[in-house]
């Protein structure tokens, strides 16, 4: 979340530096991969990540949206649609966290009614990873 939120602020293009973000965040080689391929999945599918945003915001506006909550949402909405292992709860609750420690007051709120929104339009078991059935 902490380097989509510095990509989204400094509008930057493509991948960024990676390497200068886990030289500052002494990022372990396993989370460095786990970094790398969450980002890639998150910029590859960036324009429907986005078009889910804007569907089930309602009322909002994605540039009107703080840009920690943004972000929170983006990664736990490439989860919930691309990482088939990992159940849609899990990425919520996790989403959740993140918003109550890194963004304002009513962020977990908000991340959650969106994020539930997008859960209730799923084709799959929301609870259990795909691989499960």
């Amino acid at each position: 979340m902490q380097y989509l939120y510095l990509r989204d602020l400094n509008r930057a293009e493509g991948n960024g530096n990676l390497e200068d973000f886990y030289a500052i965040r002494s990022l372990s080689p396993s989370a460095r991969r786990f970094c790398a391929e969450l980002v890639k999945g998150i910029l590859t599918h960036s324009a429907e990540i986005d078009e889910s945003i804007q569907k089930y915001a309602v009322n909002y506006e994605l540039h009107r949206i703080a840009a920690v909550d943004r972000n929170i949402l983006r990664m736990a909405i490439y989860e919930m649609l691309h990482c088939t292992d990992i159940p849609p709860v899990v990425s919520i609750n996790e989403a959740i966290e993140i918003a109550k420690k890194y963004s304002a007051e009513d962020s977990g709120k908000f991340v959650n009614g969106v994020l539930d929104r997008i859960r209730t339009s799923l084709p799959r078991d929301a609870r259990k990873p795909e691989a499960a059935r």
